[in-house]
């Protein structure tokens, strides 16, 4: 698509957690970036380079055309929630000031945190330009509900800043109905909500068949037998142990099904002690650290059913898990343990199974059953690779964010004119 020279946006997007391919971890943002750049577009993201490094200061890298603006800030998946929340408060300060600099006509923030709100809202009063806020997750909801934030003053606190942020924002992205549905219940116009999922990159997920293969050869435990994996994080809202406890039921129904769980996280030890315990580590479960996005086709292409789990609470049913999405852009059979919206989707396609939270032993009566329904696992293949193609291909979904971002800015534009 060519844009006219007028309607060119200078977007400063920021993302405390920006993610190459090259590296392990979700890739909305760069995939979105990347085709706002492809488009015609100038942005610049403002992140953290969050691995060991020498510099202290902020620095810049160039990304597939991303101007990328990086601060070391130390953070991992198996820091406590006190620990994040100095690193957000950090991130928060430092970025302020450097969103404030640069060049820009819309400021588009994306959560989590919800504290990305503070330097998106400072930087878009000083250079007088709109704010589009993104929420990922039903803060402050979720962590009020794992009581990571406790005490009447902190919850007050915490909502407070989510009224600060959407009072702040021209309009607000959602990635679920549910999320779009929380947005609205604090009162936000419904008008300038959007439902903008996470999203399959159809061209990453298009590999050769013999990548799977040669994945497969890697491993005498593998070989050709059935494999169910896990690709993500193990935090504690994901409730990875349900997936060993899961294994640990259909050791004895199907042994030669394996299970992979690949990732890391704060329970990530924890759940290598279940497994152990169980008796099934490194024999029909095995235990692998986070790979590169760009390896995880290659993975999936020898999975015969992918999965994704949260622990058995409504709040996280709102969820658009990176896994959910990429599973179907390999066309995989995905297995879920919670309802809602993804639920609701993979059953009316058939492209997928819902098991029970609190019910191994059926679960795995289920998950076994639709393991040896060779015809089933056809159909639900082709099924989940109808639903990347036709309802969450990134270039669709990105011309969507585009015009979001584009309405707010015209609409500016026009009251200053």
């Amino acid at each position: 698509m060519i844009i006219e020279k007028d309607e060119r946006m200078r977007i400063i997007y920021l993302h405390q957690y920006f993610t190459t391919p090259e590296k392990a971890g979700g890739t909305r943002s760069y995939e979105m970036a990347r085709r706002l750049v492809a488009a015609g577009h100038e942005v610049h993201m403002v992140t953290t380079w969050r691995e060991p490094i020498k510099k202290a200061d902020w620095f810049d890298t160039v990304e597939a055309g991303i101007q990328v603006h990086w601060l070391p800030v130390p953070y991992s998946n198996y820091m406590n929630y006190n620990d994040r929340i100095r690193s957000f408060i950090r991130f928060a300060w430092s970025s302020a000031k450097k969103a404030a600099s640069l060049p820009g006509d819309v400021v588009f923030a994306t959560s989590t945190p919800l504290t990305i709100a503070l330097p998106a809202v400072y930087a878009a009063h000083r250079k007088r330009i709109p704010m589009v806020f993104e929420v990922r997750d039903l803060w402050p909801e979720i962590p009020i509900v794992m009581k990571a934030i406790k005490g009447r003053i902190p919850i007050r606190l915490a909502y407070r800043l989510e009224r600060f942020a959407y009072d702040h924002s021209a309009a607000v992205v959602a990635l679920s109905p549910g999320m779009r549905d929380g947005v609205a219940r604090r009162g936000y116009r419904e008008k300038d909500i959007h439902i903008i999922p996470n999203s399959c990159d159809l061209d990453l997920f298009q590999v050769p068949k013999d990548a799977g293969e040669n994945f497969r050869s890697k491993y005498e435990w593998l070989g050709d037998r059935p494999l169910v994996v896990y690709t993500g994080a193990f935090g504690r809202i994901n409730g990875v142990s349900y997936f060993a406890n899961l294994a640990a039921e259909i050791q004895d129904l199907a042994p030669e099904v394996r299970f992979l769980s690949v990732g890391d996280g704060y329970e990530y030890s924890l759940v290598e002690s279940l497994a152990k315990k169980l008796g099934i580590l490194n024999k029909n479960f095995v235990m692998m650290q986070a790979i590169p996005k760009n390896e995880i086709p290659a993975l999936l292409s020898a999975a015969t059913m992918a999965t994704s789990f949260v622990i058995n609470l409504p709040e996280m049913w709102s969820n658009s898990a990176n896994k959910f999405f990429d599973a179907l852009a390999a066309g995989r059979p995905i297995a879920i343990n919670y309802g809602g919206w993804q639920a609701d989707l993979i059953e009316k396609a058939d492209s997928g199974i819902v098991l029970p939270p609190d019910d191994i032993p059926q679960a795995a009566k289920r998950l076994v059953n639709a393991l040896n329904d060779k015809k089933w696992l056809d159909n639900a293949r082709a099924a989940s690779a109808n639903l990347a193609k036709t309802q969450f291909d990134r270039n669709r979904l990105a011309k969507q964010l585009e015009s979001v971002l584009a309405e707010v800015f015209k609409r500016k534009r026009i009251m200053k004119s």
